[in-house]
C-alpha cells in the first residue's frame, strides 16, 4: 500500500470533508483522512487503483486536487474567485433594496416589484452559481451541506415573490430583499469565517514559508577555483555545497564542513537564544545564521528535511479526529435533513394552527433554514486542534496525533527516564584514583577507551588527551565487562565495570575500574550533569497536581541522588526494558501516565504509556514510539505540552457547547418568529467567527 497526500481546494466546511471522505472510502481506499481547514487529504492506495481516476472523481465533486504527481485539470473559470468579491458585487444590488428599512426614508420607485426583481436577479444568479453548485454536489453524494439550507431558503423567498409579481399582487408577496440579503450576508459570513479559520493556520503557514529561500551554492571549475552563485533552495540536491553567511537562512538540512556560527533555531525549537555550531555539527533547514559564516554540504532536501517532517507530522495530526469529535460528526451528517424537516414543520404549524397566514409562516420557516449552522459543529474541533498544534509546533513541541491533545487532560503521573532525560547524557570525570603515576594512569585509560563508542568512553578520551597514546598489540571490548587490551610487552589491562574486579575490591560505587596483570591500579568516577531546567520542570508539574516518578535502569543510589536533588516523588531503579514496560502498564492501571524518555530501551515503555514523550536528540526508535516530541533539546517545554493538551481539549468543549447551544436556541427562536431571515443570515455567519476567535485565543492563552 502506498500512502498518498494531496492538497484539495474548495472545501468550506466539515460536510465537504465528509463528502470527500465518503467518496474515497467507497473507492476502497484505506486510512482515509480529510482536514477541511488545511485542505489536506491523505489515504493509502494499492496498485490496482489509479490516482488519476481518484483525482478526477474528487474534481467532479466540485473540488480541486493540487498535486505534482497528478496532471492539473483544466481550471473552470468562475466570475469570482473568493467570497469577498461575491459579497461586494451582491452588496451593490442589495443595498438599494434595504433602504426602505431606514426610518423616515421612502423611495417609492424602489418599491416597484419590477425594480426589485431586476436588482435581485444578479444577486440570486451569483448566489446559485456558488451555493447552488455546492448544494447539488453535496446532495448527489448523500452528504447535504449548509449550502442546501441557503439555497432552499433563498429560492423559497425568491420564488414566492416572483409568483406574486406574476399574478399582479406583488405588494402581498414582496420578499425580494429577503432573498438578496440572505445571499449577501451569508457571503459576508463565509468571508469572515474563512479569514478567521486561516488565522488558526498562521503558525503552520509560518513554517511553510521558511521552506523556500535563496541559497549560495558552491561549485568548482576545472582549475579548482571556487565559484558561488545563487539558486533556489528547492533546486538543491543531497551532497551540494553551500555557503551560508550572517543573517542568511539555512536553505536545507546541512552538515558543517568549515567555519562556526551562532544559529537561531527558533523556527524548529521555539527557543530564540542562538545555538553555537562548529565543524561536523548539523544545521536544520529554516534556522538562521545570526553570526558567523560556514560552508556546508546538504544532507537532506524536500520531504526528507526536519522542517518538512515537522510540517507533515502536524498536518497528519490535524487530520486525526480526537474521540470528542465523533459525536459532532454524526450529528453534522444528519443535521441538514433534520433542519429541513424542522422548517417544514414550522411552516405547517404556523399556517394551519395559528392565524399568521402563509406569508408569515413561510418567513419563519426560511428563518429556520438560514439561521441553522451545521458548520459550527464541524468547525468546533478542527479549529481548536489547528491552533493547539500550531502553537505547539511554533514552540518546539510536536504532537503526532490529535488524540494526544485530548488524552493529556487525564494525565496524573509523569514518569522520567534518568540518563539523557533528566540528565544531559554528557558525562564528565568527577574523580579518579590511581596507585601508579597519574599521567601514566590517564594514558592507559584514554588509550583503551578511545576504541569504545560508549558515551562514558567518549567523555574520557575528550578530557584526557595524553600523548603519545599506547599502541596495543591487541584490544577488545567485552559486552557488560569493558575494554581488555594487551601491550607489546605482554601486559594485560582491563578498564571495566565492577563485575570485572569483584574479586579484587569490595568498593562497588565507582564507574570504571582499571587493572594491570590482574592487579587493581585505580578507578574513575563519572558524573552525568542534571539538566539545568529539570528542577523547575519537576516543580511546575507538582504545581499542576501531577505526580513525578523516576524509572531507570541505573543503580538505586544514583537514581535516589538525582531524585533528591530534583524533588521527584518516587524512584524505581535497576529496571530492564521488560521491567520498565511492566511498570508502566501497572502505573497506567492506577492513573493515566505520560512517559518521558530518550533511549532505545525506553521505546517499549513510551509506546505503552498513555502518552509517550521523547526528546529531539533521542534515538530514532524512541522518537518513533513516542506520540509527542520535544524539539528544544531538553525538558523545557514539557509543562507547555501538558498545558496545551488540556487547554486545547477545554477549547474544543467550549466550541462544541457554543455550536450545540447556538443551534438549540436559534432554531426555536426563528421558528417562533422572533428573528427575521435577514438577521438570521447575519447571526449564522457570525456564529462560526465566534468559534474561530475562541480557538485563536489558544495562541496567547496562559496554559501553564
Amino acid at each position: 500500500m502506498e500512502k498518498v497526500s494531496w492538497k484539495v481546494n474548495g472545501m468550506d466546511c466539515t460536510n465537504c470533508a465528509l463528502t470527500i471522505h465518503k467518496y474515497l472510502e467507497q473507492k476502497g481506499l484505506q486510512q482515509v483522512k480529510v482536514n477541511f481547514i488545511g485542505g489536506d487529504v491523505s489515504f493509502q492506495i494499492d496498485e490496482t487503483l489509479s490516482k488519476e481516476e481518484i483525482a478526477k472523481g474528487i474534481n467532479k465533486l466540485g473540488y480541486e486536487v493540487e498535486s505534482a504527481e497528478i496532471p492539473a485539470a483544466p481550471k473552470k473559470k468562475y466570475w469570482f474567485t473568493n467570497h469577498l468579491q461575491r459579497f461586494w458585487f451582491c452588496f451593490v444590488f442589495t443595498a438599494p433594496l434595504m433602504l426602505h428599512m431606514i426610518p423616515g426614508l421612502h423611495i417609492h420607485w424602489l418599491m416597484d416589484p419590477i425594480v426589485q426583481l431586476s436588482l435581485t436577479i444578479p444577486v440570486y444568479i451569483v448566489g446559485m452559481e456558488f451555493f447552488g453548485r455546492s448544494a447539488f454536489h453535496s446532495l448527489t453524494k448523500g452528504v447535504p451541506n449548509m449550502n442546501v439550507l441557503i439555497v432552499i431558503g433563498a429560492t423559497a423567498a425568491f420564488g414566492y415573490s416572483l409568483y406574486g409579481t406574476m399574478i399582479g399582487e406583488a405588494e402581498k408577496y414582496l420578499f425580494y430583499e429577503t432573498t438578496a440579503t440572505i445571499i449577501t450576508l451569508v457571503f459576508m459570513g463565509n468571508y469572515l469565517e474563512d479569514t478567521s479559520v486561516q488565522t488558526t493556520q498562521a503558525a503552520l503557514k509560518k513554517l511553510a514559508v521558511n521552506q523556500k529561500v535563496m541559497a549560495n551554492m558552491i561549485a568548482y571549475d576545472d582549475q579548482h577555483q571556487e565559484h558561488v552563485f545563487p539558486v533556489e533552495s528547492t533546486q538543491l540536491k543531497v551532497g551540494d555545497l553551500v555557503l551560508i553567511r550572517t543573517g542568511e537562512p539555512v536553505p536545507m538540512d546541512c552538515k558543517i564542513l568549515w567555519g562556526d556560527a551562532s544559529v537561531n533555531e527558533a523556527i524548529i525549537t521555539g527557543e530564540s537564544i542562538p545555538v553555537e555550531k562548529k565543524m561536523n555539527d548539523i544545521l536544520i533547514g529554516g534556522s538562521v545564521i545570526e553570526n558567523g559564516q560556514v560552508k556546508a554540504y546538504v544532507t537532506a532536501v524536500g520531504e526528507d528535511t526536519v522542517l518538512s517532517n515537522i510540517l507533515r507530522l502536524v498536518k497528519d495530526a490535524q487530520t486525526e479526529k480526537p474521540p470528542v469529535q465523533l459525536l459532532a460528526d454524526k450529528i453534522s451528517a444528519i443535521f441538514v435533513p433534520a433542519v429541513v424537516s424542522i422548517a417544514l414543520v414550522t411552516l405547517a404549524i404556523n399556517y394551519f394552527f395559528t392565524n399568521h397566514g402563509f406569508t408569515e409562516s413561510l418567513l419563519r420557516s426560511i428563518a429556520v433554514l438560514v439561521i441553522a449552522c451545521p458548520c459550527a459543529m464541524g468547525l468546533a474541533t478542527p479549529a481548536a486542534v489547528a491552533v493547539g498544534l500550531g502553537r505547539a509546533a511554533r514552540n518546539g513541541v510536536l504532537f503526532k496525533n490529535a488524540r494526544s491533545l485530548e488524552v493529556f487532560k487525564d494525565v496524573k503521573q509523569v514518569v522520567f527516564d534518568k540518563t539523557g532525560t533528566l540528565t544531559t547524557g554528557k558525562f564528565r570525570i568527577a574523580a579518579f584514583h590511581s596507585t601508579i603515576d597519574e599521567t601514566e594512569f590517564k594514558r592507559i585509560v584514554a588509550s583503551m577507551e578511545k576504541y569504545s563508542n560508549h558515551p562514558i568512553a567518549k567523555s574520557i578520551t575528550h578530557e584526557w588527551k595524553i600523548k603519545p597514546d599506547i599502541r596495543w598489540s591487541n584490544i577488545d571490548e567485552v559486552k557488560g565487562m569493558g575494554m581488555q587490551a594487551t601491550d607489546k610487552e605482554g601486559n594485560q589491562f582491563v578498564a571495566g565495570a565492577y563485575k570485572a574486579v569483584a574479586s579484587l575490591t569490595n568498593e562497588a560505587n565507582h564507574n570504571i575500574y582499571v587493572t594491570k596483570n590482574g592487579e587493581l591500579i585505580g578507578w574513575v568516577d563519572m558524573q552525568d550533569d542534571i539538566r539545568e531546567e529539570a528542577k523547575v520542570i519537576v516543580g511546575t508539574l507538582h504545581q499542576m497536581g501531577i505526580k513525578t516518578i523516576l524509572l531507570s535502569g541505573d543503580k538505586m543510589d544514583k537514581c535516589q541522588q538525582v531524585a533528591q536533588q530534583l524533588g521527584i516523588d518516587e524512584v524505581i531503579a535497576e529496571q530492564t526494558p521488560e521491567q520498565k514496560l511492566a511498570k508502566i502498564a501497572e502505573l497506567n492501571s492506577i492513573a493515566p501516565v505520560a512517559m518521558v524518555g530518550d533511549g532505545i530501551n525506553d521505546a517499549p515503555a513510551l509506546a505503552k504509556a498513555t502518552v509517550g514523550i521523547s526528546l529531539s536528540e533521542a534515538s530514532q526508535l524512541a522518537m518513533q514510539s513516542a506520540q509527542v516530541v520535544l524539539m528544544n533539546h531538553g525538558l523545557k517545554n514539557l509543562p507547555l505540552s501538558l498545558g496545551l493538551g488540556k487547554h486545547t481539549y477545554l477549547t474544543i468543549k467550549q466550541n462544541l457547547f457554543w455550536a450545540f447551544a447556538y443551534n438549540i436556541v436559534a432554531i426555536p427562536v426563528a421558528a417562533f418568529g422572533f428573528l427575521s431571515p435577514t438577521f438570521g443570515a447575519l447571526i449564522m455567519g457570525l456564529s462560526d467567527v465566534v468559534l474561530a476567535v475562541n480557538s485563536v485565543r489558544l495562541n496567547w492563552k496562559k496554559v501553564v
